[in-house]
């Protein structure tokens, strides 16, 4: 079983007056991660970077931490990703 971990830059974007997620973004690093977002965060409503562990030949999920959060992020962005 190997893991791999992978870090994306989640979009928000505004849809009928409701916060909803946009685009994803793979990036090379956790420091990458974390500037593209908050880049990306500075002309759309808001982004979040992610570090992302999976098993590399399932694909099943071991763990999705946040690492930062930039502009508008919906209140329930956390609880959505330890829902699955």
């Amino acid at each position: 079983m190997a893991m791999r971990t992978t870090y994306v830059v989640q979009t928000f974007e505004v849809h009928r007056k409701k916060l909803r997620p946009g685009q994803r973004d793979v990036a090379p690093t956790e420091s990458g991660a974390l500037k593209r977002a908050e880049a990306i965060a500075a002309r759309m409503p808001g982004a979040a970077a992610l570090r992302i562990v999976a098993d590399d030949e399932t694909g099943e999920l071991e763990s999705v931490a946040i690492l930062g959060q930039f502009g508008e992020v919906p209140d329930d962005f956390a609880e959505s990703l330890q829902g699955g």
